[in-house]
């Protein structure tokens, strides 16, 4: 081989190296960075600052520890926020319709107001959470953990609960129409006083037993009302 053969392969890997070095550094998140719609803050540290009003749109903020943190008035659009920590964090008033939140843990963490249409919190830990008033239109909480949610207000139209666990969840006061998917969903003191589930799918009784409802509760149809309704609470 030549010497201006072997120049220019060599002169082609260093050029071919910069330019993957440079796509890396490029593809690295910033932790640093503004917030910003796109912008790359997975695995960063944003615990108890206030960000409120920022705009998330489309940003990749996969498990990003969010612990305590203000996110009230936000554009968190089209936003990933697989496996972050949202523990006590607050999203009230927010836009994250499209959003993902697949397995985050968001232990009393305010969603009040969210408007999350379309949003997915599949396998997510949501025990106590605010809901109150969310527009959760068409929203996918398969499996999540819901215990002693509070979906005050919420509209909840075309939510998916299959497997989830909504153990002392209170949806007496949400608001829905059609069906809700609750295929075996755990049930345990769920309270659905005054709410139509006639539409409901996946709904057994086993479910219905172990739930809370009131006279004006209606089931599916071969569904029997449970001889302790209406629940009694202290």
């Amino acid at each position: 081989m030549c010497a201006g053969s072997t120049f220019a392969m060599k002169a082609a890997l260093i050029v071919a190296a910069s330019l993957l070095a440079l796509s890396a550094a490029q593809a690295a998140p910033d932790c640093s960075a503004s917030a910003a719609p796109g912008v790359d803050w997975t695995g960063c540290s944003k615990k108890v600052i206030v960000i409120s009003g920022s705009d998330l749109k489309g940003a990749t903020l996969v498990e990003t520890d969010f612990t305590s943190t203000d996110l009230r008035d936000s554009n968190l659009m089209a936003a990933n926020f697989e496996k972050a920590t949202l523990v006590r964090a607050s999203l009230a008033g927010s836009h994250a319709e499209g959003a993902k939140f697949d397995r985050i843990e968001a232990y009393r963490t305010n969603f009040s107001g969210l408007l999350a249409k379309g949003a997915t919190f599949a396998s997510a830990e949501l025990q106590r959470s605010n809901f109150a008033n969310a527009n959760l239109v068409d929203v996918d909480f398969t499996k999540a953990d819901l215990g002693r949610a509070d979906f005050t207000g919420a509209d909840i139209t075309g939510a998916k609960f299959a497997l989830a666990n909504l153990s002392r969840a209170d949806l007496s006061k949400a608001k829905f129409t059609g069906a809700l998917d609750f295929a075996n969903a755990f049930l345990f003191l769920t309270r659905f006083e005054g709410q139509d589930l006639s539409a409901a799918t996946g709904l057994q009784q086993w479910q219905v037993d172990m739930s809370c409802g009131d006279a004006q509760t209606k089931l599916p149809a071969g569904l029997n009302v449970p001889g302790n309704w209406p629940c009694a609470f202290d």
